[in-house]
């Protein structure tokens, strides 16, 4: 049975993205580069692979080879079959042919797409990004939503050269100084892929992170050695991105120039999550597979503390509403909630049965938090209180859910994504939920009204200030006519 699983989400706040994203239109010379070195790269990445295993092969084993071959008719060339070279590839430049003009002979419908409208991003309307694998072919899909219109919709999207594992929203590209529509993506390969959101039909990334060593061309290893399971951009620091690997390793990235210019570990497991600390701008924690979580000050390049959780850690996630608190999700179904400033979990309980695959928190509204795991669980609960409360739980149709992200405009919609093959994906819009609506909906109400009733205040004193302005305004026009019925008199 062929995969088709959402595997990673996160969304993009609203006015962030081009109105009228660019489409790229590659000309024929530039298409058949990229083909070609497409090609020269599938050949070496082969001939890398295979070079250790040739390498290895002893005499004797090719005189056996040799012998072998003599024994019958090998009619098909089978023994020969893994180590044919690029034709495998079914001559991809032949897929593509161009005319004088530029144009595809074979593309013959030139009307307007009736669907151009769907192409205009509005101010109101949010991106949600899903890393998508179908079959063997891999996508960053780019969705557009829009709640006051309830409208949700693919956008474009990109094909991706390997099995995307994690996702991050940034906004800091190198070759300019204003901010950008960007996502870096984690995958099954070393190399993190930063993409433009903005661009249309790109076949290649804005930028990399990380490069294979390469004998051919005398090239070095740069970045992680195994696949890339998180990445956390820093939202103080810009030009920072950290990455846990499968390579038990933690990079910070300098985004500016492209290369690593920190190495935390290595741990004893593979990193598979990490965040940096929303206010603290060089601590960042870590999540290993052996159990351990560590808050790390990058700047000193010290541990600050550690724990250990009930079982190997799947995300790890900071408390915006008050940083000195940390959640943290395992493998077996635990959720555990620890103070940043002591050495125990405040409390810990069993929430799913098998993996919490997805832990976010409410944008906006205070103790509301959501976790869904490989059981096709969703469930939410109050965190608010001594010990978190269970306020509702739904088995989903999504299958096995992989992850979960939070709506960064409105704190009541989450993404949700799994691995049914008929429907992998939904937007869960909470206020829809009585139970959850009930329980939440004051605490969103009161800090309204508090904020309308400071903005009061603010207009009162405003007023106040323009009450006593006038007053002495109207004192001193008062002395002015006093002073005119003197002189009327003494006339």
């Amino acid at each position: 049975m062929e995969a088709n699983v959402i595997s990673c989400t996160t969304w993009v706040k609203k006015g962030v993205a081009a109105a009228v994203p660019e489409k790229v239109e590659l000309r024929p010379d530039e298409l058949e580069k990229i083909i070609k070195e497409t090609q020269a790269t599938l050949n070496n990445d082969s001939n890398d692979d295979d070079s250790n295993e040739e390498g290895s092969k002893t005499q004797s084993n090719i005189e056996k080879e040799g012998e072998s071959s003599t024994a019958g008719i090998d009619e098909y060339n089978f023994k020969a079959y893994d180590n044919e070279s690029g034709n495998m590839y079914c001559h991809i430049n032949n897929l593509a042919t161009f005319d004088a003009s530029g144009k595809d002979p074979l593309i013959t419908n030139d009307e307007e797409d009736s669907d151009k409208e769907d192409d205009i991003i509005k101010v109101d309307d949010n991106l949600v990004l899903f890393g998508h694998v179908e079959g063997e072919a891999s996508f960053l899909e780019v969705f557009v939503y829009n709640e006051r219109e309830g409208s949700f919709y693919c956008h474009h999207d990109i094909l991706l050269p390997s099995f995307p594992l994690c996702i991050e929203w940034l906004n800091y590209d190198p070759t300019t100084s204003k901010p950008s529509n960007l996502c870096a993506i984690g995958s099954m390969t070393p190399i993190i892929e930063i993409w433009d959101l903005d661009l249309i039909d790109c076949l290649e990334p804005a930028y990399k992170l990380g490069r294979k060593p390469n004998k051919m061309k005398k090239q070095k290893r740069i970045g992680h050695r195994d696949a890339v399971l998180d990445v956390s951009w820093n939202h103080n620091y810009t030009h920072v991105l950290a990455s846990g690997s499968a390579d038990q390793t933690v990079l910070l990235w300098d985004l500016e120039n492209g290369k690593p210019v920190n190495k935390l570990g290595p741990f004893n497991e593979k990193v598979q999550t990490l965040k940096w600390h929303p206010q603290e701008t060089h601590q960042l924690l870590i999540g290993c597979a052996d159990g351990l979580i560590k808050l790390y000050d990058c700047m000193n390049e010290v541990s600050v503390i550690q724990w250990e959780a009930l079982g190997e850690v799947e995300r790890v996630l900071w408390n915006h509403h008050d940083p000195n608190y940390c959640i943290v999700s395992t493998d077996n179904g635990y959720i555990e909630y620890f103070d940043v400033r002591k050495h125990k979990p405040l409390w810990q309980f069993k929430a799913h049965e098998k993996e919490v695959t997805g832990l976010s928190l409410s944008t906006s509204c205070q103790g509301l938090l959501v976790s869904c795991s490989n059981d096709g669980v969703i469930k939410t609960w109050d965190i608010d209180q001594e010990s978190p409360i269970l306020i509702w739980e739904q088995t989903s149709n999504l299958g096995a859910i992989q992850c979960l992200a939070a709506n960064p405009d409105n704190g009541f919609v989450f993404t949700v994504g799994g691995d049914n093959k008929e429907h992998n994906f939904e937007v869960l819009d909470l206020m829809e939920i009585p139970t959850v609506r009930e329980r939440f909906i004051k605490r969103v109400a009161s800090k309204t009204l508090a904020e309308s009733r400071q903005e009061e205040t603010m207009d009162v004193t405003e007023d106040m200030e323009n009450m006593e302005i006038e007053n002495q305004e109207s004192s001193s026009i008062k002395e002015i006519k006093k002073e005119i019925k003197k002189e009327k008199n003494t006339y």
